[in-house]
């Protein structure tokens, strides 16, 4: 009887315990499930106004981050804000700056200067407007917190450290995204879907179009696209110093070898495309003032043969080394590359675009250990000039900015990467004029610019680089809502604000921080209205949108943008 009543006991206690176990496995498994009207994929700028955007429109969102530090360059580093025509900037990008604005009028916020001793330096723009209150050169951590407070305020989920899985993470179901799931396993459900990274990750992963290097100027009918050899359009080529340099380890003697970060390979022809992109570097912080600077580090893995091309440089008797130390707030600098040989790691980037997230760590810390060996060099290498020695001494890395990342910014710039082919291509006869742009939904207004691609030996056996360009446009130009979204027959709910469809030498122009904000509303916006109208992101009605992004305070057009004077 005892014997019976243990067997039954047993029996039921196990039933019970199975299905605890199912109903526990099905709770974590619905735990990892979300579920919202837009998703957001990416942590950049864009992608916390698209995230804003979205929310003010009533929907629900959620943003899916691989960074854990949300704004991209505009919080990682790049403070001299590319600005072009600041009167092109509107909507909540201009809100963004507004509110930089704000935080340096008070007093705390001058902690390392005095206000009055800023100068006010900006890049095309004042860096303080006091007629439009707003303010476009700031410090790293002031624009990271504007977006936190951006997140905050309008009470967006945000999934941080989350990498979509792009071998399997991507369901469609009839042309449309259904979810997306990362690495860690999280599933995110929606009705729309807006890549706003600056690989294109979501967007390759859904099966959409797109281009990586530079196309042949015979595919859009161009001039300043494919390989550019002879032209030297800025001062960071070899054609600026007094002499040629040898390329050779010993001068004179190919049989000795090239040096360091000198391709073997011939340029290519004039005009041609290529598998190639812009160069990569960081935007680096730095700053002289004693209490807050941190002496630049000799990084581990360390080799000053790398820099044996710089000291050539010097040696020819270029100074220009400091020419790019852009002042910002609280005696700091946002550093970008000046000069024949300098932060841009050039060649060193190709693989970048389409590389797993491995590959792509080891790309990010090789450019990390040339540029910091780069800054350790000029400091503190004897062959340096004393002059330039003496004063690199007086610089270092902020201590007050990336805290947690050894006051070393936490975003690579990734000037370019995938581009998407979708239902219209931004080319520079749009930006130039040359044809008209359809369906504005922004407004883009800076130099048609690109950085060096290449670096390699002349017929003269001498070395040079290739493929910095700077184009000034005739007046602002428009970009299409086309090149927000892919062929209707890829893919039916998704955006790409940042990866957007444009040949490489348009995308030279449109790539800038403030345009990328502009975008990333406009496509939240048109993703909502997709919504609401029940249709494909391509089907929207144009004249809806265009209605609904004036009514945000987006300037579309010319005439908008003369309405403003």
């Amino acid at each position: 009887m005892k014997r019976g009543f243990v067997f039954r006991y047993l029996r039921v206690f196990f039933v019970f315990s199975f299905l605890a176990f199912l109903i526990q496995g099905c709770q974590k498994k619905e735990s990892h499930r979300h579920k919202a009207d837009v998703i957001i994929y990416g942590g950049t700028s864009a992608a916390v106004i698209a995230a804003v955007e979205a929310t003010h429109s009533g929907k629900s969102v959620i943003m899916v981050s691989p960074d854990i530090h949300l704004g991209g360059l505009s919080s990682g580093g790049l403070g001299w804000t590319d600005t072009g025509r600041k009167e092109t900037i509107g909507g909540l990008a201009r809100n963004f700056y507004h509110r930089i604005y704000e935080h340096y009028q008070k007093d705390a916020a001058w902690k390392w200067m005095k206000k009055e001793e800023f100068g006010n330096r900006g890049q095309g723009a004042p860096a303080i407007d006091g007629q439009e209150r707003t303010m476009w050169i700031f410090e790293p951590h002031v624009a990271e917190s504007v977006f936190e407070e951006l997140i905050t305020e309008n009470n967006i989920t945000v999934f941080r450290d989350e990498f979509l899985d792009r071998e399997n993470g991507v369901r469609k179901l009839e042309g449309k995204i259904v979810s997306i799931t990362t690495l860690s396993g999280k599933t995110f459900e929606g009705k729309m879907f807006i890549d706003a990274t600056y690989e294109g990750d979501l967007m390759a992963t859904s099966g959409v179009s797109y281009h990586v290097g530079r196309e042949g100027n015979d595919v859009y009918g161009e001039t300043w696209n494919g390989i550019q050899t002879g032209v030297y359009h800025h001062r960071h080529h070899f054609n600026v110093l007094d002499e040629p340099i040898d390329p050779y380890r010993i001068p004179d003697d190919p049989a000795s070898g090239l040096l360091p970060r000198i391709s073997p390979d011939p340029p290519g022809k004039k005009g041609e495309g290529d598998h190639r992109v812009q160069a990569y570097c960081f935007r680096v912080c730095m700053t002289d003032h004693p209490e807050n600077r941190r002496p630049f580090p000799k990084p581990e893995g360390y080799d000053s043969i790398q820099y044996e091309l710089l000291v050539r440089i010097f040696d020819s008797g270029w100074r220009e080394w400091f020419d790019k130390f852009d002042a910002i707030p609280n005696r700091k600098t946002d550093t970008n590359n000046h000069g024949p040989f300098s932060s841009d790691n050039i060649g060193m980037n190709y693989e970048y675009p389409e590389a797993d997230y491995e590959r792509r760590k080891a790309i990010i810390k090789e450019h990390e250990i040339y540029q910091k060996g780069l800054y350790w060099f000029v400091a503190n290498d004897s062959r340096v000039p004393q002059e330039i020695r003496n004063r690199m001494q007086q610089w270092g890395l902020a201590k007050d900015e990336f805290t947690d990342n050894g006051n070393w910014p936490h975003q690579l710039y990734v000037r370019e990467a995938r581009r998407m082919i979708g239902e219209f291509v931004m080319t520079e006869n749009e930006l130039m004029k040359r044809t008209p742009t359809p369906e504005s939904v922004g407004m883009g207004s800076y130099t048609i610019d690109s950085h060096n691609v290449q670096r390699y030996v002349d017929e003269e056996g001498h070395v040079q680089n290739e493929g910095d360009i700077g184009v000034e446009l005739p007046e602002p130009y428009e970009i299409a809502y086309g090149s927000l979204v892919p062929k209707k027959e890829e893919c039916s709910n998704l955006l790409v604000p940042v990866c957007v469809s444009a040949s490489h030498i348009a995308y030279g122009s449109i790539r800038m921080e403030p345009v990328f904000m502009i975008l990333g509303q406009s496509a939240a916006a048109a993703a909502c209205l997709s919504i609401d109208e029940k249709t494909a992101v391509q089907d929207v009605s144009y004249e809806k949108l265009r209605e609904l992004l004036i009514e945000k305070g987006q300037v579309l057009t010319i005439n908008d943008l003369m309405g403003k004077k």
